[in-house]
């Protein structure tokens, strides 16, 4: 049976949902092509109808995880809240990408990387346009700065196995963030 292409567009984006969770949750080595149809509810034949192979998937899931979503515009007190918090330290699959799998880039493709520098450089541009000028300093820096705190408190506060520390690496970057804003 034929598939429209509503549905192949439905299923890729499926598929690069699913591959970018299991990506974050146990890295790109530990996750196969096999797994990442079957949790997407496909058949393994069907991937190559979406991917060139294993590198693209990884590439584009990149990517697709990266697309922005708004969630750095606005306000950006309640966006940081959500961000240093327990609950998404706690759920890395289904959180920042960045956190989830900066670290693992440096070993794959270069259209891997590519995807990822591309991501950053628009959450930085967001972040830039959200912080305004801190204190008549430069926004871009301050963005550079916060979001390079952010990623590494979010980093650190899953690796670790004390949840006290875990809660006070999130907390005590917040404060620092905020103090270097100028905000109480």
């Amino acid at each position: 049976m034929k598939v429209s292409r509503e549905q192949m567009a439905e299923n890729r984006i499926r598929i690069l949902e699913t591959a970018g969770r299991l990506f974050r949750e146990r890295g790109f080595d530990a996750v196969t092509v096999s797994e990442v149809m079957k949790a997407a509810g496909l058949t393994h034949g069907g991937f190559y109808g979406h991917f060139d192979s294993k590198d693209d998937l990884i590439a584009q899931a990149v990517a697709h995880s990266l697309t922005p979503s708004g969630a750095a515009t606005g306000d950006l007190s309640a966006w940081m809240d959500a961000y240093l918090s327990p609950f998404h330290r706690d759920r890395a699959a289904t959180g920042c990408p960045s956190a989830g799998i900066a670290g693992l880039l440096p070993h794959q493709s270069p259209a891997a990387r590519s995807a990822m520098t591309e991501g950053l450089r628009g959450q930085i541009d967001r972040l830039t346009d959200s912080f305004g000028t801190p204190d008549g300093g430069d926004a871009r820096t301050a963005a550079f700065g916060s979001w390079s705190a952010m990623v590494g408190a979010m980093i650190l506060a899953r690796a670790i196995d004390d949840p006290e520390l875990s809660d006070e690496v999130l907390h005590r970057t917040r404060a620092w963030i905020e103090a270097g804003r100028g905000a109480s």
